[in-house]
Order: structure tokens, then C-alpha cells, then sequence
């Protein structure tokens, strides 16, 4: 008997499973220890190369050990990255470096603050995301450790292409990523959020899981990143993302990418960059934009806008376009009125304010169409990749040059070739070519030809007429771009005196001009609520941008501290200029007005009493009065409403009140529900008497008499009407038939016989017509009616069915002395019936 030891072979296998795990962790320990040793080398400078073989997780790669400014690094296999980093490259068939990620990876990997700025399509993705990873990688980064990289982009459209180019090089890493970018459920997000160790967000949600997700922080954040900083640092996401930072680790690695990057110390201080290096790969190159993109403007007036734009359409049907214009109104109201136009491409367009799944939809089928045409707003102008864009067309202006460098960056990305069109006013030109040439952009003038062009003005008026949400839409797109021409900083360039508006309200379709108030942003609730002694001129030239003049504000300032009363606020009221019908009823005599504002100048003291007479409301005897003496000839009384006091109309808001139910329910007195009997005639509803009352009235023996008599004198009555209308029956039953011996007509036409089965009750009849018309007695000798023919009845069946009586013989005849009242003679008749068969 062999006995086994227990235990002996699981011991065996844990000893194996520790050692392979320590082996494991000792050559992940080895080969950082490598990376590090090659990153150091570069920082020396030597000018040698190391070639060394990384074991298990290092494939053979080449350390340059030059300065990273001087070294000539063209393929990625040729930086010191982790094995993992260098398949998923592989694998995304990223092989060459460009210029910005020869410049920006070596310095990120010796964990230096960046500012990079270089041309649109130059990949500028792949310079930070290759960074990041190898930065959690190194410092052996798990979903325990919390976030490590945060990556911050200003659209949502450039955040889901950021993550998607994560995904990919990032396959075979064990990092958890996520994307913050808003139109989800904020709670599905928090769920999830504590895990992630990458996140690619935008700045107002990253904000908003900081200051609302319970546990989620990121104090051991490592690196952080801003894509397209130049817009994240303006004014639209200068607060947001001061109040993201605050949340941030001072120690961390900051990379800031963009095609027109800041160097404004104010926004490097508050990101708190130490000793930033400056990545410039086109700082000195002759153009700012790409050198195979090929620019052009045309010149065309506003009122000629929509017809250039169509025109340019349809001679590039086969062609993949993008047409920015200035805001999602006018984004709109293009799209609707080309769909209708049917220029023959397909057409799609985004703006902000549609929802997320709707964006990334129409971001996914545009990216995959061969032609169609994107109308949209510049929240794709920054980043965002779009295979094999052929054109890019601004039909607006865009706001100043960097604004323009990225729109016409949606084109000739990465060595592809790519045209763009700029559509300028006449005013606009010369302002926009100027700061063009600054910047070192050539562009081209191109005019249209005479035979490509398109006028849809006709088109357009037709649609706006026929459909009132196209008309609608073209007034929001009218003001939208009013208000953006006279909000522009430039006005070198956008000179709204020079536009004709009337002109361009015509070639947008609508009937008429728009009215607009011209008011900067915040200011129009002010401007709205300011008093109009200031603006009585009916001019703007001695007020401020609130709309109030000095002495307006000192007023405002010393009344501060007084007793406002009723007729203060009064006269503080808007439109105090309008004299209106209403206001003329406030004054007793009608002639007081008038000699108030004549006399006002005299200071005559009579009209101070006279200057204002407080409402008062009339009563019946009052308004009897004041009607006897000819103060009031317009008041109106309204008696019969239901209730006890009748409505006095002595104004226009009483007159008005008519209209409101809720005001008149006091006038129209307590409501009562009514009931209807089988008539339909309507009662009150019965309801229960109380007790005491009850029994106040008298024994119930007394009152039980006086309803049994009650009842029965009104069932006799009943009765009555009954017999009288039974005779009057008789009466006319009987003229019937001694009309029908006569043989006169009845009625005027001749009646003919019923057929049986022919849907007596359904059409109003008498159901006892048939037994009725049977013959009575001693009507032997008048001859039988000729029946009449059926529609579907021909001569020869008639003349078959003669022969066939001829052929059965006469019946017997029953004869009644009367027609049957009631049921004991229709019994009676039925039974002679049925014996004469």
C-alpha cells in the first residue's frame, strides 16, 4: 500500500507560480531600467549608437544617443519605446515620423513641458499620444493608481478622433481609457470614471464629474494634455479651464499642441509650465498653410451669396466639400433650402446645437461618402481628419486668420493634395487680404463664370411663401449674421454700414427686412430696462454701451437712498413716449391732457391738480351718474353671466378680461351640473335632503300620501296625452284610407307596396307598415297595383314570373274590419294569416 503525502504537489506548484511571477516582475524591472538608460544617453549627447537586445518584451531598437534637436530619427522603431507601444504603431501602420513628432517625442520622453505649433495634417495626435503612453508605461501605471494622463480637446468631434487614434496604437497596453464629452448620462459616466487611467475629454464635462463625482480626483495626474491650446485658452474656455487646472497637480508633464499656438506668459502661468521647449517645425517656412493646398477667393456680394454658392455646387457634384459658414442658424436654413433645391449631391450638416448621437452620426457618414457636401460651423474647423476632402469653402468670413488656417486645414492633409475658396464682400476684401499677406498665406482671386452661375433668389421666395418654417428659419439666419458682423473685433474688415441688408434679406427669400437691435452680448437686458429719459434724442452718440448717459447714473446713484413710490416707478416705466389710447381713459375730462402738456411750460399752478387723476373703479349708482352727466359714453354693462353683480367694462384691461376665464369666474357665479333625461332635456341633478329637513316638513306617513298623489295626478295627465294622441292616430288612419279608396295620392306621390325584409326600422319607418297595407274588408273591388319593377329585374322575368301566378291559382283573402292597435290584434291578425295559408 502506497501512502501519498498530502499537500506535497500543490506546494510544488505555487513555489512554480512565484518564481515565474518573480521572474516576470525582475524583467519588467530590467528593461524600464533600459529605457531609462537610454533616455539618459540621450541628454549626454554621445555620438555613438548602442545596439542592444531587450529580452521577452524589447524587440532590437536603435538609441540615438545625439542631442534630440540635431538627430535624424525617421522611423519609430528608431525611439526608445516600450515593445508594446511599438506593435500597436505597427499595427496602425504607423511607420515614418513627420517633422513635429521627430521634435516633440524625444523632448516628451524626457518628461519636458511642450508647446508645439505646427501646420494642420502635419500629426500632431501621434506627437502626445505616443508620450503618454510611454509615460504611464514607465511608471508601471495600473487602474489602481487612478488617472494618470488627461487629454483635453475644445470639440467633441476632435475628442471621439483623439480616442479612436488611442485606441489603436494603445491596443496591447493594459491601460484603461475613457471619453468625457458630454450628451450621455452623467451618472453612467461617474460609474466608470474612478477606473480610467487615460481620459480624452472636453473641458466643460471634465469640470463637471470634478466638482460633482464623489471619490473621482486626480491628484496623481502625470501628464496632461491640450489639444488645439490656442482655443482652449481663449476667452470661450478661459474659465473652465482655470477651474480645471485647480483641481490638477502642480508636478505633472503639460503638452500644448496647435497649428497657431500662444506664447502669452499670462496663459503659461496658468497652466503652470516650467521651462516649457518651443516646437516650431514651420516657423520659418515660406507659408503658414500647406504648399500642396491651393487658395482662392471670389468676390461676391451678400445679396449674391446663395447663388454663388449654389452655382459652385453643381459644377462640383462629384467632388467631396466642406461649407463653413458663421453660425448653426445659417447652417440651417442652407441645408433645408438646397434639400429642397436638390443641386444633385448628397448634402449633411453639423453644428453645435444638435445632439451627440446626431453629430457623430453625420461626422461618421461624411467621413465615409466618396461625394457629398458638409454644411457646417467651425466646430469642425479644428483637427478633425476627413479623408480626401477636395474643397473647402467659406461662404462666411471667417473671424480672423487663425480661425481661417484651420478651416482650410480640413483639406490637403499630410501630403494630399487640396483646394479651398474664400467668398468675400467688397467691403470685406481689402481688410482680409491685408492680414492674409501677414501671415504669410497666398491666396489667389478667381472669378466666376457667366455660365456657371445659378440664381435661386426666385426659388427661394417661392419656398419662404409656401412654407412658413423655411421663412422662419432665414429670418433666425438674417439676424444671426447680422449680429456676428456687428459683434467682430476686426472692423477693418466687417463693416456692417456698408452692407446692403434690404438686398440680402431678398436673396435669402424672406419678404421683408428683419428688424434687429444692435446690443453687445450682456448689455441688452440693461439697455432693454433703462429708463427713456436718456434716449428720448432717439440717438445712441451720448451713451455708454449700458445705454446710460452720466447724468442718468447719478440720478440712479442718489435715489438710491430714497422712498420710491408708486408714481416714481411710474414714471420710470418703459415707452413713456407713446401716448396711448389707454392712458387718455386715465383722466377724467378729456381736455385736461392736453392742457396739462400746453400749460407745462407756464408752470400755470391749476394744471397741477389736474396733472394725474387716480383710476377708480364704478359702481350701478356711479356709473349711472357719471353716464347721466356725459363723463363716460363708452362704458359697457354686461348683466345675465350667472352671477350676482353684473361686469362694468369703463377700460381697455377690463375689456380685455373677457378673454380670460379665470378672472371672469367671480362674475359668472357658482356652477351647477345638469343632468339629461332620455329627451334630452336638461335638469338640475337630484340631490339627497337632509334629515331635519326631512322630518321639518312632516310625518313621512303624510308626506309618502302626498307623493303617491303627486305622482298619480301626473300619470293620468300622462294618460291623457297618450289617448289624445292614440285618436289623432285613429283620426289620420282613417283620412289615409278614404284617401286610398278615392284613389287619390298621399302625400302628393304614389305609395308603393313594402317588401318584406326591405329594412323597416333603419331608415325611420313604421315597422307595422306591411301588416297595415293588407286589405280590408270590402275592398274586393279595387284593382290590384301594378308593382313596380326592381332595378335588377328585366321584362322577360317579369313576364315569367306573371305566368308562374297565373299558374299557382288565386289565395285566399282575410279580411279585417280595421288596422291593428295593439297586441292583442296583431296576434289575432297574425293567427287569420296563418290559417288562410
Amino acid at each position: 500500500m502506497v501512502v501519498r503525502t498530502p499537500g506535497r504537489q500543490p506546494n510544488t506548484q505555487k513555489q512554480s507560480k512565484t518564481d515565474h511571477r518573480q521572474q516576470k516582475r525582475k524583467r519588467d524591472q530590467d528593461d524600464l531600467q533600459k529605457l531609462d538608460q537610454a533616455r539618459l544617453s540621450q541628454r549626454l549627447s554621445l555620438r555613438c549608437r548602442l545596439y542592444s537586445m531587450l529580452t521577452h518584451s524589447l524587440s532590437f531598437i536603435y538609441l540615438f544617443l545625439q542631442d534630440p534637436k540635431s538627430a535624424e530619427i525617421k522611423n519609430f522603431t528608431h525611439l526608445p519605446l516600450s515593445q508594446p507601444t511599438i506593435l500597436g504603431l505597427k499595427a496602425s501602420h504607423f511607420q515614418t515620423l513627420t517633422e513635429v513628432q521627430q521634435q516633440a517625442i524625444p523632448l516628451a520622453l524626457k518628461s519636458n513641458d511642450i508647446l508645439g505649433a505646427a501646420k494642420t495634417g502635419s500629426g500632431k495626435t501621434l506627437a502626445f499620444l505616443v508620450p503618454v503612453l510611454e509615460k504611464l508605461y514607465r511608471a508601471q501605471w495600473t487602474e489602481y493608481d487612478g488617472l494618470g494622463a488627461l487629454i483635453i480637446s475644445p470639440t467633441r468631434e476632435l475628442a471621439v478622433q483623439i480616442f479612436q487614434v488611442l485606441r489603436k496604437i494603445g491596443r496591447y497596453h493594459a491601460f484603461s481609457a475613457g471619453l468625457v464629452i458630454g450628451g450621455k448620462s452623467l451618472k453612467e459616466e461617474a460609474e466608470r470614471l474612478s477606473r480610467m487611467n487615460i481620459l480624452v475629454c472636453t473641458p466643460g464635462r471634465m469640470l463637471q464629474h470634478l466638482d460633482q463625482t464623489a471619490g473621482f480626483d486626480a491628484n496623481n495626474l502625470q501628464i496632461l494634455v491640450l489639444d488645439e491650446a490656442d482655443r482652449i485658452m481663449d476667452m470661450g474656455f478661459q474659465s473652465a479651464v482655470d477651474a480645471l487646472v485647480e483641481h490638477l497637480p502642480k508636478s505633472r508633464q503639460t503638452l500644448m499642441f496647435s497649428a497657431t499656438q500662444s506664447k502669452k506668459v499670462s496663459d503659461l502661468a496658468r497652466l503652470s509650465l516650467h521651462e516649457p521647449e518651443y516646437v516650431s517645425v514651420h516657423e520659418a517656412a515660406v507659408s503658414a498653410t500647406p504648399t500642396n493646398l491651393q487658395q482662392h477667393y471670389i468676390i461676391t456680394p451678400l445679396h449674391e451669396k446663395m447663388d454663388t454658392l449654389y452655382g459652385f455646387i453643381k459644377a462640383n457634384l462629384k467632388s467631396k466639400m466642406i461649407v463653413f459658414l458663421s453660425s448653426g442658424k445659417q447652417v440651417r436654413f442652407v441645408y433645408e433650402s438646397f434639400r429642397h433645391l436638390q443641386p444633385g449631391i448628397p448634402l449633411l450638416h453639423l453644428h453645435g446645437r444638435q445632439k451627440q448621437v446626431a453629430r457623430l452620426e453625420i461626422t461618421s457618414r461624411f467621413t465615409t461618402a466618396k461625394h457629398s457636401c458638409l454644411f457646417a460651423t467651425d466646430v469642425v474647423a479644428r483637427g478633425i481628419d476627413f479623408p480626401a476632402v477636395d474643397w473647402v469653402i467659406q461662404a462666411d468670413c471667417p473671424e480672423d486668420v487663425d480661425t481661417y488656417i484651420h478651416r482650410v486645414g480640413r483639406t490637403a492633409r499630410y501630403e494630399s493634395n487640396g483646394r479651398a475658396v474664400l467668398f468675400l464682400d467688397p467691403s470685406e476684401e481689402a481688410g482680409m487680404l491685408k492680414r492674409l499677406e501677414q501671415k504669410k498665406i497666398p491666396i489667389q482671386r478667381v472669378s466666376v463664370k457667366e455660365k456657371k452661375k445659378k440664381s435661386v433668389k426666385t426659388d427661394l421666395q417661392n419656398m419662404c411663401f409656401q412654407k412658413p418654417d423655411l421663412k422662419y428659419l432665414g429670418q433666425k439666419a438674417f439676424i444671426s449674421y447680422i449680429r456676428s458682423i456687428h459683434l467682430q473685433k476686426n472692423k477693418d474688415v466687417f463693416k456692417l454700414n456698408e452692407l446692403d441688408l434690404d438686398a440680402f434679406a431678398a436673396g435669402l427669400g424672406l419678404p421683408g427686412t428683419p428688424q434687429i437691435k444692435f446690443h453687445k452680448g450682456d448689455d441688452i437686458k440693461k439697455i432693454k430696462n433703462a429708463p427713456r429719459d436718456g434716449m428720448s434724442s432717439g440717438s445712441e452718440s451720448d451713451t455708454d454701451l449700458d445705454g446710460e448717459d452720466d447724468k442718468t447714473k447719478k440720478k440712479k446713484k442718489s435715489r438710491k437712498q430714497e422712498v420710491r413710490t408708486k408714481y416714481d416707478k411710474m414714471f420710470e416705466r418703459q415707452n413713456q413716449d407713446v401716448l396711448s389710447k389707454h392712458y387718455s381713459k386715465l383722466v377724467v375730462d378729456g381736455t385736461t391732457t392736453t392742457t396739462t402738456t400746453t400749460n407745462n411750460n407756464n408752470n400755470n399752478s391749476d394744471s397741477e391738480d389736474d396733472f394725474l387723476s387716480v383710476k377708480r373703479r364704478l359702481n350701478d349708482a356711479d356709473l349711472d351718474a357719471e353716464i347721466s352727466k356725459g363723463h363716460i359714453n363708452s362704458a359697457k354693462i354686461i348683466e345675465g353671466l350667472g352671477g350676482a353683480e353684473p361686469f362694468v367694462i369703463d377700460s381697455k384691461r377690463r375689456e380685455k378680461a373677457l378673454q380670460s376665464k379665470k378672472k371672469m369666474l367671480k362674475f359668472r357665479g357658482n356652477p351647477t351640473k345638469l343632468v339629461f333625461d332620455d329627451d334630452g332635456n336638461s335638469h338640475e341633478i337630484y340631490e339627497l335632503q337632509d334629515e331635519e329637513d326631512f322630518q321639518n316638513e312632516g310625518p313621512a306617513d303624510e308626506q309618502r300620501l302626498k307623493f303617491v298623489e303627486s305622482e298619480s295626478a301626473r300619470v293620468r295627465e300622462a294618460d291623457a296625452d297618450d289617448k289624445q294622441l292614440a285618436r289623432q292616430k285613429k283620426r289620420e288612419k282613417r283620412e289615409k284610407r278614404k284617401a286610398r279608396e278615392k284613389g287619390e295620392p298621399i302625400g302628393g306621390e304614389d305609395e308603393a307596396p313594402p317588401v318584406l325584409g326591405g329594412g323597416g326600422g333603419d331608415d325611420g319607418e313604421d315597422p307595422l307598415a306591411l301588416l297595415r297595407s293588407l286589405p280590408m274588408a270590402g275592398e274586393d273591388d279595387e284593382p290590384p297595383r301594378k308593382k313596380k319593377k326592381k332595378w335588377f329585374q328585366d321584362e322577360d322575368d317579369e313576364h315569367e314570373h306573371d305566368e308562374d301566378k297565373k299558374k299557382a291559382g288565386r289565395g285566399k283573402v282575410f279580411r279585417v274590419s280595421e288596422g291593428p292597435d295593439t297586441l292583442e290584434d296583431l296576434e289575432a291578425l297574425a293567427t287569420g294569416l296563418l290559417d288562410c295559408t
